[in-house]
This record gives C-alpha cells, sequence and structure tokens, in this order.
C-alpha cells in the first residue's frame, strides 16, 4: 500500500455497518500456557484487517467488527493473553508486550496472511505500534485511536493525579479504596490487592479500579458502558492485566520507546484519530505522535472523549477504513 497521506479524504460513509456472525472461530496455542481466542467474519478472500482491543485484559466484542465493511474486509479479531475467551483467564504468567507481538506474527502466520490492515484504539494503538515498529514489511496500513504510548506522565495523570480533578465523584471510590498511607503510588497499591491470595480482595479491587475507567470513558456519561463493570469475569482480567502491565511499564527498555522507533513506521499510511475531550489518554500523546509523525493523517474530534462509539471518533475511525479500501494493498 503506497498512498500520500494527503491524499486521504473523508468517505462518504461514517457510520458502522450491520451486526455481523464470524465465520470462523478458534484457539490458537501460543506457547505452553496460553491459547488465543480469534475470529473471522466478512469476506473470507478480502483485504486483511485485524483488531487489537484495549485494555490490556478487556477482549473483543461483536461490536468491533462494525467498523469494517463486511463485503471488502476479511476481519481478523482476537483475545490478547489472559482476556476474553483467551486461555488461562486473568493469567499474568508470560503476558508482556513482545508476547503479545509474537502472538500477532503467529496468528498471521496460521492465517496465512502477507499483509494487513492493523487497527487498535487505547492500549490497541500502544500494541499497534509496537507490533507494527517490530514488522513493518507486514503492515499494509495503521488505524489508530486514543493514542497511549504508556509513558509515565500518561499513567500519573490518570491513575495517580490529573484526571482525578476533572472527575472528582468517580475518583473518590478509586482513591478511597486504598488506605490514605499508600496513597503516594496507586497503581502499586492496587497492584498488592489485585495480586492477593485471596479471591475477594482481588475482585473488590477490580471492581474499584475497573469502574474508575469507564466512568471517565465517554464526554458524555454511558450507562452501557458503567454496567461492563458489574461482571465479574471482566473486571478481574481488565483489571489485573491492565496493572500488571503499568507496573512494569509496558515492558519497554525506555519511557519513549515508540515514539524513538517511529521512523520505522513513517512510510506506512495511516490515521490517527484522537478525541479532544479524552481524559483516560489526553490528547498530549496523540500529539507528540502526530509531531514526531506528520506524514499520519491526524484527525482530532471536537466532541469526543476517548471512547470508540462516540459519534464523532466512530465516523472517522469508518472513514478512515473505507479510505483504504480504495488504495493499493
Amino acid at each position: 500500500m503506497d498512498v500520500p497521506v494527503d491524499s486521504i479524504e473523508t468517505s462518504s460513509r461514517t457510520t458502522l455497518y450491520p451486526a455481523i456472525q464470524p465465520y470462523a472461530t478458534g484457539h490458537l496455542e501460543v506457547s505452553e500456557l496460553h491459547s488465543i481466542y480469534w475470529e473471522e467474519s466478512g469476506n473470507s478472500d478480502g483485504q486483511p484487517v485485524v483488531f487489537l482491543h484495549g485494555g490490556p485484559g478487556a477482549g473483543t466484542s461483536g461490536g468491533n467488527r462494525r467498523f469494517f465493511d463486511p463485503e471488502f474486509y476479511r476481519i481478523i479479531l482476537f483475545d490478547q493473553r489472559g482476556a476474553g475467551k483467551s486461555l488461562p483467564h486473568a493469567c499474568l504468567d508470560e503476558n508482556t508486550t513482545w508476547d503479545l507481538v509474537k502472538d500477532i506474527e503467529k496468528l498471521r502466520k496460521h492465517l496465512a496472511i502477507n499483509k494487513w490492515l492493523v487497527f487498535g484504539g487505547s492500549w490497541g494503538s500502544t500494541l499497534a505500534l509496537a507490533y507494527s515498529e517490530s514488522h513493518p514489511e507486514q503492515v499494509a496500513g495503521i488505524v489508530v485511536r486514543g493514542i497511549f504510548m504508556l509513558r509515565k506522565k500518561e499513567i500519573d495523570w490518570f491513575y495517580q493525579y490529573g484526571c482525578s480533578a476533572i472527575f472528582p465523584d468517580a475518583w473518590e471510590a478509586y482513591r478511597d479504596f486504598i488506605p490514605e498511607e499508600e496513597r503516594n503510588d496507586f497503581v502499586g497499591a492496587y497492584h498488592r490487592r489485585l495480586n492477593d491470595d485471596n479471591i475477594n480482595v482481588q475482585l473488590a479491587a477490580s471492581k474499584a479500579w475497573t469502574n474508575w475507567e469507564l466512568a471517565t470513558s465517554y464526554l458524555l456519561p454511558n450507562e452501557d458502558s458503567l454496567k461492563r463493570g458489574e461482571d465479574d469475569r471482566f473486571s478481574l482480567a481488565f483489571a489485573r492485566i491492565e496493572n500488571h502491565y503499568f507496573v512494569n511499564k509496558g515492558f519497554f527498555p525506555s519511557d519513549s520507546f515508540l515514539l524513538d522507533n517511529v521512523d520505522k513506521i513513517r512510510h506506512i499510511p495511516a490515521v490517527i484519530v484522537q478525541g479532544r475531550y479524552d481524559v483516560i489518554c489526553p490528547m498530549m500523546s496523540a500529539w507528540d505522535l502526530h509531531k514526531a509523525w506528520p506524514e499520519a493523517n491526524f484527525k482530532v474530534i471536537s466532541n469526543a472523549g476517548h471512547s470508540a462509539n462516540e459519534k464523532g471518533t466512530t465516523a472517522e475511525l469508518v472513514s478512515a477504513c473505507e479510505f483504504f479500501k480504495h488504495s493499493s494493498c
């Protein structure tokens, strides 16, 4: 795929495609311990696109298929290690960014795909960048949303202090779960509880952690999003895996690793979509990526927060995928 980025124009379609079901599913053994769930939908002979979910630990859902034209795209979804339908559930062993990058490659080879479009939001944008910088020759194009590069200032903003000034009401439950003497390091304090020997302690911590993120995901409150936190299975994987990655600084060798290696992918056509009022992954990160990667098309949504399901963000993501339909893959 070789398309000048300045030729990317907004597609006429800006709404999600109808819900569809996968035509193939399976589990791929990626290690002696881990087996990842994968599925394919859409056009079995179409342009492959891989969807990288957020979290990490959130898993995929059927709605993720709807960003892509099912008549054109071969849509591949998979649940990352420990998340969703992958096994073992909520497992932190052998679960690092680089394990996931290897898993993506194993899945690509398993499905006999040469190149694919890489699509990811939030943590999915982190993984999309890490994978693409590791395997640029396998990437036909990149669509990323809600940019998160797992730098210390990004973690501190959301989990220590920053976002708390905007959502002080939701922050109280997250804050008050941790004793005052441990509040100088919320990520570390939650880590101890999310790895406690008592499953009830783990579940309570996972609910507090997960509900804080769900409460801040949309510019306007979304009740359906908040309900996800009521699911013990979802919350446990989401909180434990997410916290595990954050405690370990994304398993990156340096704080600015993804930015430092962006030259490896600057030749790949890409679209960056960012909600201006995203308080989980604030626009400072998307702006830093844009400055380091001016060739990528940069779309700022003036009336959106973090979620991919907000109207303006959805429109730009669908539009980006429509553009790639008309480029040479």
